[in-house]
C-alpha cells in the first residue's frame, strides 16, 4: 500500500511557491503497542502554517525540511494496537498532510455521536470535517478567544475582521447567541458581507476592499464598539483602535495580512488612543485554552447540531490538492473553513 505524503523542501520567501513542496509516495507505516493507524479523510489547512515554513522561533517547531508535514486531521482507524480505540473508530488527530497515519493513542480523540455527549440522539451527527472546523479547534479558538481574551459580556458591541473565514464567521454568531448589542464584520468580497448579514446574522458588513476600512467601521458602528477579534492586524487593528469605546478590548488571533511579508509591516498609528479608551489588546493562541474544551463542546455542539449555529466549508478533493488548498487560504478563496476530503 502507498502512502501519498507532502513535504517541505525549502523555506518560502514571501509567498510559497510550488517548488518549495513535494507530493512524496512512501510505504504505508505499520503501529506499534500504543499505536493507531488511521487513514485520513479530512485534512485541515490554515493560516498559522504558514509561520510554520519559515525557520524563525515561535511558539511551535517549524516543519523539518524533507519532511512530512503536520496539520489537524480526521480519519478511520484501520488497525489499533492500543486499548479504547477499535478499527472503523473516527479520530481526530494532528498528522495530516498525508494519505495513511501512525497515531499514538494519546494523541488521537474519537469523534463522532457516541465521543460528544452534547449530542442528544434526536439531533444527529455533525459531519466529520465539522471536528476540524467549528467542533474543532477553529471552533475553540473562537470561542476562548471572545469569551476568555476579549472578556465578552452581554450587550458589548463585536467588531470581527475576517470575518467570513472559519474563526471569524463562529466568533460573530456566538457573540450574538451570547447577547451581543452589534456585530460588525469585515469580508474581502460582496458575496461573503452578504453573507455574513444573511446566513450569519450580523448586524452590519463591509468589504473592506470598497473604500478605507476606518471609515466604513465607523459607518457600520457609529457608537464605536467593545470588542474587536483580529484575524487581519493592518488597517484593520488600527480602524478599531480607533473605534474602540472606553475599555474596549481587541484579541489578537491572527494578521493574515502580513504574514507573507518580506519587509516588517508597520504598526498602527494611533496606539496612544488606548491611554484615553483604556483599552486593551492583548494576543492569544487557542493551545493555552485546552482547558474550555469541554465547556466549548457541550456548550457550542447543540447549536451545530440543531442550526443554530450556521458554518460553512470550502472542500478541495483529493490529497494531491492540499498544496493549492492551502494557498487559496493565503489568498482569501474559502468561505468557512477550508479542508480536503481524501
Amino acid at each position: 500500500m502507498i502512502n501519498r505524503e507532502w513535504h517541505l523542501l525549502s523555506r518560502p520567501v514571501g509567498w510559497p511557491k510550488p517548488e518549495d513542496f513535494a507530493l512524496v509516495e512512501a510505504e504505508v507505516p505499520t503501529p506499534g503497542e500504543g499505536q493507531v493507524l488511521v487513514r485520513n479523510k479530512y485534512l485541515s489547512v490554515d493560516p498559522y502554517m504558514r509561520g510554520r515554513m519559515s525557520a524563525a522561533k515561535s511558539y511551535v517547531a517549524p516543519f523539518e525540511l524533507g519532511k512530512v508535514m503536520q496539520g489537524g486531521a480526521v480519519g478511520e482507524v484501520v488497525e489499533s494496537r492500543a486499548e479504547g480505540i477499535a478499527a472503523g473508530d473516527h479520530v481526530l488527530h494532528f498528522l495530516g498532510w498525508r494519505e495513511y497515519a501512525v497515531v499514538d493513542a494519546k494523541n488521537a480523540v474519537k469523534v463522532g455521536p457516541t465521543a460528544v455527549p452534547a449530542l442528544k440522539v434526536e439531533d444527529g451527527d455533525v459531519p466529520l470535517s465539522a471536528y476540524l472546523g467549528v467542533l474543532g479547534m477553529t471552533g475553540l479558538t473562537a470561542y476562548a478567544g471572545l469569551l476568555r481574551t476579549a472578556s465578552f459580556k452581554e450587550g458589548d458591541a463585536v467588531f470581527v475582521s475576517g470575518a467570513a473565514g472559519a474563526v471569524g464567521s463562529q466568533v460573530g454568531q456566538i457573540a450574538k447567541l451570547k447577547g451581543a448589542s452589534r456585530v460588525i464584520g469585515s469580508a474581502g468580497s460582496d458575496e461573503k458581507v452578504k453573507l455574513l448579514v444573511d446566513e450569519y446574522g450580523f448586524d452590519a458588513a463591509f468589504n473592506y476592499k470598497n473604500g478605507p476600512v476606518g471609515e466604513q467601521l465607523r459607518a457600520a458602528a457609529p457608537d464605536g464598539v467593545d470588542v474587536y477579534f483580529d484575524n487581519v492586524g493592518g488597517d484593520h487593528l488600527e480602524a478599531a483602535i480607533g473605534s474602540l469605546n472606553r475599555d474596549g478590548r481587541i484579541a489578537v488571533c491572527g494578521m493574515i495580512s502580513v504574514y507573507n511579508n518580506t519587509e516588517p509591516a508597520p504598526g498602527p498609528r494611533n496606539l496612544a488612543r488606548l491611554i484615553q479608551t483604556r483599552g486593551r489588546i492583548e494576543g492569544f493562541l487557542v493551545g493555552d485554552h485546552y482547558d474550555l474544551q469541554p465547556q466549548f463542546v457541550q456548550e457550542v455542539a447543540p447549536w451545530v447540531a440543531s442550526g443554530a449555529l450556521k458554518y460553512r466549508e470550502t472542500v478541495v478533493e483529493g490529497v494531491e490538492n492540499t498544496l493549492e488548498a492551502f494557498l487559496g487560504v493565503l489568498r482569501g478563496d474559502n468561505i468557512g473553513k477550508m479542508v480536503v476530503k481524501l
